[in-house]
């Protein structure tokens, strides 16, 4: 994302919506994350899929990594998109228009529905270039960003506490957790004893 100046938090928002959490058929059958059509170029594997039509043909890749790259070549060798990347990367509002002014969605509410992904999410974290120093530097006697957990099915916030053996309040605190909520595949800070 970083490499191609498109805000990272877009490119995230889009795949989380465009994938319904990575759950749709086209993600978990095809590795196509954003449900980007074969079009008259693609040479590789497709799979068909019911969209604005019936039994439209999408790409299939062979890991989400390449949809993910995919995607962000799409949007950088079209002319139609060419005005975004005037657009700072940090302004994610911006770009969610910016989307739709360029004609990515149908959907009328396909800005605020990933300014609204961003916004609970946190994905606007992912655009700035250098973590804070604070998120780097020891938190009540541990030190963080040394270990990371992916959350997998069947995972709470109290059993991963009890796991890597930390109080459950600091792991909501250092990984800043609101309504004491995670979903799959969120990554999670796990401090280790000084």
């Amino acid at each position: 994302m970083k490499a191609y100046g498109i805000p990272a938090s877009i490119t995230l928002a889009q795949g989380i919506l465009e994938s319904g959490m990575g759950y749709g058929r086209l993600a978990k059958e095809g590795n196509n994350h954003f449900g980007i059509k074969c079009h008259k170029d693609w040479k590789g594997d497709r799979i068909y899929h019911d969209d604005d039509k019936k039994g439209e043909c999408f790409r299939v890749y062979n890991d989400p990594a390449s949809s993910y790259r995919d995607h962000s070549l799409f949007l950088k060798t079209r002319s139609r998109y060419d005005f975004l990347f005037e657009i700072k990367t940090n302004n994610y509002k911006a770009w969610a228009k910016g989307l739709k002014k360029a004609g990515y969605a149908t959907d009328p509410k396909y800005p605020e529905k990933l300014i609204s992904l961003i916004e609970r999410f946190e994905l606007n974290k992912f655009d700035l270039k250098k973590p804070k120093k604070t998120e780097e530097m020891s938190f009540d006697g541990y030190e963080t960003n040394r270990q990371i957990h992916n959350v997998s099915k069947g995972d709470t916030l109290y059993s991963i506490s009890k796991k890597y053996e930390i109080s459950l309040e600091s792991l909501i605190k250092i990984n800043k957790i609101e309504n004491q909520t995670i979903y799959l595949g969120q990554k999670l800070k796990i401090p280790v004893k000084n």
